[in-house]
């Protein structure tokens, strides 16, 4: 991933409803998940919804697509993965351990259907 490409998915992300959008997505699996629910689920009202959507599609971390009436949106995991990978390319200097946890995360993640990112147990 491109450092631009990584500030454009950061940004999008960088704000409380989006952020929960993608999250909901996440969780959601590669099935989706319609607009109108999304809008119940979080709470966003939404001419708000429609932009936050608009902004993570741009950033290239969510799709959609229509069913009938319904445009349906799904998290890109691929995307999320190459972030993850991203911000971890540098880790460690030296120390594995430090990323230990990190890379169960983005082996997880690489081949997420979005049940599979439940939060890990981790000590500090």
């Amino acid at each position: 991933m491109e450092s631009k490409a990584a500030v454009t998915a950061l940004s999008a992300l960088a704000h409380e409803g989006r952020l929960a959008i993608f999250r909901l997505l996440v969780r959601t699996g590669r099935g989706g998940m319609a607009a109108g629910e999304i809008a119940r689920t979080t709470g966003i009202l939404p001419n708000t919804l429609s932009s936050g959507l608009n902004i993570l599609s741009h950033a290239g971390l969510i799709d959609s697509r229509r069913e009938g009436r319904s445009i349906i949106y799904s998290a890109r995991y691929g995307a999320m993965t190459e972030l993850l990978a991203f911000l971890m390319d540098d880790c460690c200097g030296g120390t594995p351990e430090v990323c230990a946890p990190l890379g169960d995360i983005l082996a997880r993640a690489a081949d997420c259907d979005g049940t599979c990112l439940a939060p890990l147990e981790t000590t500090p």
